[in-house]
């Protein structure tokens, strides 16, 4: 089981990624606007899906490693640790704020071809995968058991708020759309805010033991 301050952690630093402007949660937006909340929440509970793949990879991974060395697992963990400060500092570097404008090709696309093509494209994302085991290593407790069980259930959590996340984006897209293009520094804050979270959660997990 995880704590509850291992939980609450996670889901504070998962929910502030997940709301940082990127391809996913504006393509969520921009289809919502140009066609529907029907077809925003399509997509957006595709992408969230596709991070159950993510999970099982970074389980199958860490499992491998804790299993082959534990050296071989602080590596992870260190050079999880650095890669997560250089996304970071790619984020607080960024200049430009989020514009959401229509939707391009596949917007015609029926809801379910739009989840298949999220869930698809989301699974199969080799950043996403990098990512998930950089992040999710990190808020494993070696002192709570089993790592896989941990890891997993971290990775459920992440699913399921990102599932709420974009779906809630889809569906208040109009209006998430219209106050994102009024004021355009709204997403490079929200960049610079995610960014300080990936930076310090790399320290950490550099420094962690």
């Amino acid at each position: 089981m995880l704590s509850p301050e291992q939980f609450a952690g996670f889901l504070a630093a998962a929910v502030l990624i997940t709301l940082s402007p990127g391809p996913d949660n504006l393509m969520v937006l921009s289809l919502g606007i140009a066609k529907g909340r029907a077809r925003g929440i399509a997509f957006g509970l595709g992408c969230a899906l596709g991070c159950l793949n993510h999970t099982i990879l970074a389980v199958i991974g860490v499992s491998a490693l804790i299993a082959a060395s534990p050296a071989a697992f602080t590596a992870l963990k260190v050079a999880g640790g650095l890669y997560l400060i250089w996304m970071g500092w790619q984020a607080i570097r960024s200049r430009g704020g989020a514009k959401v404008g229509a939707a391009g090709a596949g917007a015609d696309e029926t809801p379910g071809k739009l989840f298949v093509k999220g869930l698809v494209a989301n699974s199969i994302n080799p950043k996403v995968v990098l990512f998930f085991l950089s992040f999710l290593p990190q808020f494993v407790v070696a002192s709570r058991g089993d790592a896989n069980w941990q890891t997993a259930a971290l990775g459920v959590t992440f699913t399921l708020q990102a599932a709420l996340l974009f779906g809630m984006l889809g569906y208040f897209s109009g209006a998430i759309g219209q106050w994102l293009n009024r004021t355009p520094t709204a997403g490079m804050w929200l960049d610079r805010v995610a960014g300080a979270i990936f930076i310090g959660l790399g320290l950490r997990l550099i420094v962690s033991r």
